[in-house]
């Protein structure tokens, strides 16, 4: 392999870490926002009857909608104010979100799925750019590593809307959800900002086209394998995220609000804590490994793939919550790698039309397995299958990540 590290800036641009403590608490409420009818399935049936293959349909369709338009939204980011570009998607995912508390049909609730995609679609690029353009040196994994955790917040707090549809009804969630966030959006306007001073070579992008970026992008063959990697592992962490609460309430019996707790609850902060950790690792291994933005995936999935498939077979709720949480730990050091890895294989002038494109292929083939897990599960497929399942794509992961390398572009480094 052919790798180099990622070089250290002379300094941190102004505000380059209040900008990452305002994104992460974005990052927060758009992975809430979006997991936790995951957390509220017996009441989101019991209230809009409907089949598992339609309830798996609801995340399905929200992922397909939202990587097909990923690719576009990067494009907006790379042409635009990301700051601008964040905080309106900010504002309109969260409105959609309030919305959905007036759904009155399966249809309706459908529907505000699909809304939720074209809404959210154009929140990650933007914001793992800005980041980029904040953190240009060894600073990098740590500041992306962060702001993934906020994700993972978001999906530990997710079981907040099983509890709230459990103790009031489903509508409630939504609404209660959907004003934070538009509140948050309002509150944002008046502090995040994109970088101060703008590069001669960044004014430059404004004449590329979409079509440029894309024959760019897709004709080097380690952004391919970055592509089917961040594919299978959002096909992995979409499964894992799904179908957590419907296992542990179905294998040991437990109330909706318990189950969606020990899915959520223990889970995410485990990953937080794990990409973290992953982010910091590879901050200092890098100093004198030149591979370490591969190596610390690699054993992160090594642990990874073991622990979920030891946890599918376990009929002991402890063990079975440890083998989840230490799943959740080592899975996540791939989470606070990737934009470090896209980083090294992409041109900075493409770097959010990049991120973009990998969401769309993980979103439409995480979205078909979400979905196809629904319908394994009509046709009494047990969740424990389908999770030693998720255990061999790790295995393929470790294989597609060993055949990365770093593109010939100067500017990347």
């Amino acid at each position: 392999m052919s790798f180099e590290t990622i070089k250290l800036a002379p300094e941190l641009k102004s505000g380059a870490w209040r900008v990452v403590a305002l994104l992460c608490l974005a990052g927060c409420l758009n992975y809430l926002d979006r997991t936790m009818l995951t957390t509220m399935r017996s009441s989101v049936i019991e209230q809009y009857p409907m089949t598992d293959a339609q309830f798996g349909l609801l995340t399905s369709v929200f992922l397909w909608v939202y990587g097909i338009l990923s690719p576009f939204a990067g494009f907006l980011a790379d042409h635009f104010k990301r700051s601008r570009v964040i905080i309106v998607s900010l504002f309109a995912w969260s409105a959609v979100t309030w919305v959905t508390g007036f759904a009155t049909t399966y249809q309706e609730l459908l529907a505000t799925r699909v809304l939720l995609g074209v809404t959210e679609a154009c929140y990650i690029p933007a914001a793992m750019a800005l980041i980029v353009d904040y953190h240009k040196g060894s600073t990098l994994p740590l500041a992306t590593s962060l702001h993934v955790a906020g994700f993972s917040l978001g999906q530990s707090l997710a079981f907040l809307g099983g509890w709230i549809a459990e103790q009031y009804k489903v509508n409630t969630s939504f609404l209660v959800f959907g004003a934070i966030g538009m509140a948050y959006a309002v509150l944002l306007s008046f502090f995040l900002r994109d970088v101060s001073k703008v590069s001669q070579k960044s004014k430059i992008t404004s004449a590329i086209h979409f079509s440029d970026a894309v024959k760019s992008l897709l004709s080097h063959r380690s952004y391919l394998f970055l592509l089917a990697l961040w594919a299978l592992l959002y096909v992995i962490g979409w499964i894992v995220i799904g179908w957590t609460p419907t296992f542990f309430k179905e294998q040991f019996n437990l109330t909706q609000t318990l189950a969606g707790f020990y899915a959520t609850g223990y889970l995410y902060p485990c990953a937080i804590l794990g990409v973290i950790s992953g982010g910091f690792l590879t901050s200092r291994w890098a100093r004198i490994n030149a591979h370490a933005q591969i190596f610390v995936p690699v054993i992160g999935l090594c642990i990874a793939a073991p622990a979920i498939f030891f946890a599918s077979n376990s009929s002991v709720l402890p063990i079975t919550v440890a083998l989840f949480m230490l799943y959740a730990f080592t899975r996540a050091f791939s989470d606070a790698n990737i934009m470090p890895i896209l980083v090294l294989t992409t041109q900075p002038r493409y770097r959010a039309t990049g991120f973009g494109i990998l969401n769309f292929f993980a979103c439409v083939l995480g979205g078909a397995g979400l979905y196809a897990g629904g319908i394994l599960r009509d046709m009494h497929v047990e969740l424990g299958y389908i999770f030693r399942f998720a255990s061999i794509l790790m295995i393929l992961c470790i294989v597609l990540l060993f055949q990365i390398r770093k593109h010939p572009y100067p500017e990347a480094s």
